[in-house]
């Protein structure tokens, strides 16, 4: 008996091949635990399996996956303990519909992905005791299918559970985590580090998505780096309106933050040069929802959700 009651989970799928996902993927095979990817894409799929996933930047090593499916549904043929979901937050429905129906007592599911409120959403069909949420740091960009290059790692990860029953089945997914290399430590704020790194999230990634820019080019820019400076005071003010702790610090670790992810291009410039729907309705568009529930104008983050949605397909 372990001191997390006997629960230890061996087995873990991943839902979406995209960047995020293959590096936990990679993380989680080369630590041993079988890894079950899956993607709708058959063409993402493929080369996890043979010759692997291949890891570059801050981290560097290939690791293979021990089987691959296109439908959420077929894990439950052999339902793995924990699903990892890092797909974009707008497949959140469907893929919470088809996870349904096996995950239950002992199986838990955790949003590994950007965004506020995304494990609610999950939460909905799948129940609180079930559901856990990451905040994850780091940053990547997929030259490839199964080829992903992390421009930055910033660890330690964070985890928590939504139902305090699970507190226990938390920490030992923390403990795998952490023993695979992605250092993930247990928290019980994990509601504030969301919104702080959403806050953070919301004043670089549409400025970039909007300007083709990469953050180094966005944070070099005065004129830009006005807006940035904009959007990130607007965010913070809607956070403390609704009673979310940002900390004292906040505004000088987000700019640290921002400095040191160099030349890269975050996730919602990357979804609009693919011309893919992106995830600002859960980024920029939360924001502006908490703060119309508070009274708090955002101006700011309204023109940029606006402006993202009007490069996006469709």
């Amino acid at each position: 008996m372990s001191e997390t009651g006997g629960y230890s989970p061996k087995n873990f799928a991943v839902v979406g091949a995209g960047p995020v996902g293959c590096t936990v993927a990679a993380f989680l095979a080369r630590g041993g635990c079988e890894v079950t990817l899956c993607d709708v894409v058959p063409a993402l799929l493929e080369p996890t399996l043979d010759p692997g996933i291949r890891i570059t930047g801050t981290d560097d090593f290939q690791a293979r996956v021990g089987r691959s499916t296109t439908r959420v549904d077929l894990l439950g043929d052999d339902p793995p303990d924990v699903v990892i979901v890092t797909v974009k937050a707008t497949a959140l429905p469907i893929i919470a519909s088809a996870l349904e129906h096996f995950i239950g007592e002992g199986r838990y599911v955790v949003s590994w992905q950007n965004g506020i409120d995304t494990e609610r959403v999950l939460a909905e069909r799948l129940g609180k005791k079930a559901v856990m949420r990451a905040v994850v740091n780091y940053g990547c960009l997929l030259e490839g299918p199964a080829q992903v290059r992390l421009a930055f790692h910033h660890r330690p990860h964070y985890l928590q559970e939504l139902d305090p029953t699970a507190r226990e089945a938390a920490l030992a997914i923390c403990r795998v985590f952490t023993a695979c290399g992605l250092d993930t430590c247990h928290t019980d704020s994990i509601r504030n580090m969301v919104w702080r790194k959403t806050v953070n999230n919301s004043c670089m990634n549409p400025v970039c998505a909007v300007t083709g820019k990469t953050m180094f080019e966005v944070i070099n820019d005065p004129i830009l780096f006005g807006l940035v400076d904009a959007l990130l005071k607007e965010g913070t003010m809607v956070a403390r309106a609704n009673e979310i702790s940002l900390g004292s610090d906040f505004y000088l670790d987000c700019m640290d933050y921002i400095k040191s992810a160099g030349r890269h291009k975050p996730s919602m410039l990357q979804d609009i040069e693919a011309g893919r729907i992106t995830e600002i309705d859960y980024i920029n568009g939360k924001i502006r929802e908490y703060g119309q529930r508070a009274g708090v104008p955002t101006p700011y983050n309204d023109a940029l959700r606006s402006l993202v949605k009007g490069l996006e397909p469709g």
